[in-house]
């Protein structure tokens, strides 16, 4: 049986919870049925418009841009300040009945997750009811709207669910790509950047189909492994899976929004390095190591990515979960601006447990040494300052 995957947006999260807020306040206007945005603070880096009302887009307001343009665009536009304790409380609640109709699901954003329904869609005539069922009673509940997109894998379902918005289910399985996704403008393919999308065009690729129908080599050349990923994505290919996060696997990890857009991989290795001590100073503190890492990539265009591996063994080492940062980072970065940062550990032990050394391991003496270190080391921030000694790493 071919899986059935769905994706689950929010539709103009932050503004549709907002919005929902207001009215239960007693609030007598929908903001969602007038110009207005989701912004902060112009003197902040988050003096940007970060979610957008229907009305507000048809003046050609756009996500991510300043918040100072679209008033330029619409003077009569209304603008309310983020409340992220507040969207995290709608996104725990939709979490929560989600898991009423399917539990294998992977929360990718506080307004997105994908589902795996493969194993309860028997239950329903057909995927497409099933989301309907799951969309309408999302509106009935909660009174916000989602868009869900319905295929085989999760770039596809992604994919259908970005088509027309909003409280809009959508398909795109493997024998409606030529019709539904392959006429579309190249950088309407998830993960193709503005970057990606310019060299592609200096190659005459302009829609998704001409991708699909290019010389994966002649891509490859161009974009390097990146290009390759595009191009699956164009054909429809995609192996990742829905990762379930299970009860009592949380991990630890730390992130950071920039307060300029990083563009160079020297730059995130600094952020990586920072974030590997945070990361490891907690584990170490909690009595625990690390079977996985990740990263997690904000762009500046607010769409967020992330890669994972499966450590040798487990670590709360700060060099190790650099080193494996500094990978993950080179692989997954499409060459976009970033705006955030985070490296997360997850697959938790603890640090007692025993493990199988192999001949690649350090030797005892040297680990104790190694040991001994990081207790100096400790001793001497805790007394003086997490400044007062940094050691140095290796560079990729």
């Amino acid at each position: 049986m071919s899986s059935i995957i769905f994706h689950i947006d929010v539709n103009s999260a932050y503004l549709s919870w907002t919005a929902v807020e207001q009215l239960k306040n007693g609030a007598e206007m929908d903001i969602r049925e007038i110009p207005a945005i989701i912004g902060g603070d112009q003197k902040s880096r988050h003096g940007v418009v970060l979610a957008k009302s229907i009305p507000a887009k048809r003046y050609g307001i756009r996500t991510g841009e300043p918040v100072a343009n679209a008033f330029r665009k619409c003077p009569t536009l209304r603008t309310f300040p983020p409340d992220h304790k507040m969207y995290r409380e709608k996104s725990r609640e939709l979490m929560t009945y989600l898991m009423k109709f399917c539990p294998d699901i992977e929360q990718v954003s506080v307004d997105e997750c994908y589902m795996d329904f493969t194993g309860v869609v028997h239950q329903y005539a057909t995927p497409r009811e099933a989301a309907r069922i799951l969309k309408d009673g999302i509106r009935e509940t909660f009174g916000f709207t989602v868009n869900i997109g319905i295929s085989c894998n999760k770039m596809l379902a992604k994919m259908a669910s970005d088509f027309e918005k909003p409280d809009k289910v959508h398909t795109l399985f493997p024998d409606e790509i030529a019709e539904k996704m392959w006429p579309l403008p190249i950088r309407e393919l998830y993960m193709a950047g503005s970057s990606s999308v310019e060299t592609l065009k200096k190659l005459e690729i302009l829609t998704i189909g001409d991708l699909a129908r290019s010389d994966v080599q002649l891509v490859e050349a161009h974009l390097k492994s990146h290009g390759q990923m595009l191009w699956r994505f164009a054909n429809g290919i995609d192996d990742s899976v829905v990762h379930v996060e299970q009860t009592g696997a949380k991990g630890i990890g730390n992130s950071t929004t920039l307060g300029e857009d990083l563009t160079t991989v020297e730059e995130a290795k600094v952020v990586l390095r920072k974030l590997s001590e945070s990361v490891g100073k907690r584990l170490r503190k909690a009595g625990q190591k690390a079977g996985m890492v990740s990263v997690e990539i904000k762009y500046h265009t607010f769409q967020k990515v992330s890669h994972q591996q499966q450590m040798m063994r487990p670590t709360n080492v700060d060099e190790m979960i650099y080193q494996t940062a500094c990978e993950l980072f080179v692989e997954l970065w499409s060459g976009e601006p970033v705006r955030l940062l985070g490296i997360r550990t997850a697959k938790l032990v603890e640090e007692e447990e025993p493990e199988q050394m192999t001949i690649f391991d350090l030797q005892p003496e040297q680990m104790e040494k190694q040991r001994r270190l990081r207790e100096a080391m400790n001793v001497i921030r805790q007394k003086y300052g997490e400044g007062a000694v940094v050691k140095g790493f290796r560079d990729q």
